[in-house]
């Protein structure tokens, strides 16, 4: 009985670990904001979640006001989701 609670012991782990990776933020530098269109050009890393590789593109954002804390230039790490078709930052943090 002892062995079985190992195997639950990992796919709790498991578990642990792909919900922590589905909420992690990806890092990057923003390249341009464009508030009329409400959309932003982010050169990132690997975004996990959307299993897409680093590249820099164009994203919606969620909330217009993410537009507002960030200019071209600066280091972020961001969260972004495909919504309806389209991928759409939903959080946004500058890095010190």
């Amino acid at each position: 009985m002892a062995g079985h609670g190992m195997p639950q012991a990992t796919a709790m782990a498991s578990g642990a670990g792909a919900e922590s990776d589905a909420m992690a933020l990806t890092e990057g530098v923003i390249r341009k904001v464009d508030a009329s269109t409400k959309k932003i050009t982010i050169k990132h890393e690997e975004i996990k979640n959307l299993e897409m590789p680093g590249m820099t593109m164009v994203f919606q954002v969620k909330d217009e006001s993410l537009l507002n804390t960030v200019k071209a230039g600066d280091k972020v790490k961001f969260r972004a989701e495909r919504q309806a078709g389209a991928l759409v930052v939903v959080r946004l943090e500058v890095m010190p």
